[in-house]
C-alpha cells in the first residue's frame, strides 16, 4: 500500500504521502528502513510518468505555466548541475513545486538513469529524516515541522540553497588548487623524473 501510494503521488495525483508514511513507521518501528526504501523507490517510479510527459513536449507546457524568468532560472540550474537541480527539490516536503522540476528534467532531456537516482536519493534523505523524527518524537513532530516549513518556505529554501552553493564552490576551489599543485603535494614537472623516496 505504501509503495503504491508513493507511485501515485509521484506521478500526477498528489496524496498525503507523508502522513501515510509516518503512520507505517509509527506502527511498525522495527521495519522503518524498509518503509523508507519503499517510499523512495515508489516516488522515483511514479515520477517516470511526468518525465515522459516532459520529454515529449514538456518545454511548451513549462513555458505556459512559468514566467520567462523562472523558466530560464530552472533551465540554467539543470545546465550547471542537473543532478543537484533535481535531488535538492526531491528532499523538500510540500509546498515545494516538485512536479514542475520533474517535468523540467524531462523537457531538458536529463539522463534517465541520473533522473531516477536523483529522485531516489532525495526522497531517501527526506523519508529517512521523517522516520527518525517519528521514532524519536512521535508522528506529531512531522506535522509540526511541515507546518513550520510551509510558513517559512522561502527562508528555508534560501538557507539550504546557500549551504549547497557554498559546498559546491568549496569543492570546485579544492579541485582547482589540486590541479595547480597548491594542495601541498609536490608534483614533478613535465618530462622530469619524480624525486627518489626518502630513506633514513
Amino acid at each position: 500500500m505504501l509503495a503504491f501510494a508513493a507511485v501515485v503521488d509521484g506521478s500526477f495525483m498528489g496524496l498525503p504521502l507523508d502522513a501515510i508514511f509516518v503512520g507505517y513507521v509509527y506502527h511498525d518501528r522495527a521495519r522503518f528502513l524498509m518503509y523508507v526504501l519503499l517510499a523512495s523507490a515508489g516516488s522515483a517510479l511514479g515520477s517516470i510518468v511526468l518525465y515522459v510527459i516532459g520529454y515529449t513536449g514538456g518545454e511548451m507546457l513549462l513555458r505556459k505555466r512559468l514566467s520567462p524568468e523562472r523558466f530560464e532560472r530552472i533551465h540554467a540550474s539543470f545546465d550547471r548541475h542537473e543532478f543537484w537541480a533535481l535531488m535538492f527539490p526531491a528532499m523538500l516536503p510540500p509546498p515545494t513545486p516538485f512536479k514542475i522540476v520533474v517535468l523540467a528534467a524531462g523537457a531538458f532531456e536529463m539522463n534517465f538513469a541520473h533522473f531516477l537516482t536523483a529522485i531516489f536519493a532525495g526522497r531517501f534523505v527526506r523519508f529517512l529524516i521523517e522516520a527518525l523524527l517519528t521514532l524519536w518524537f512521535g508522528p506529531e513532530i512531522v506535522t509540526l515541522a511541515g507546518t513550520l516549513f510551509a510558513h517559512r518556505f522561502a527562508w528555508i529554501v534560501v538557507g539550504v540553497g546557500a549551504l549547497v552553493a557554498g559546498w559546491l564552490v568549496w569543492r570546485r576551489s579544492k579541485r582547482g588548487r589540486a590541479a595547480l599543485g597548491l594542495d601541498g603535494v609536490l608534483r614533478p614537472r613535465s618530462g622530469q623524473a619524480p624525486p627518489p623516496p626518502h630513506t633514513s
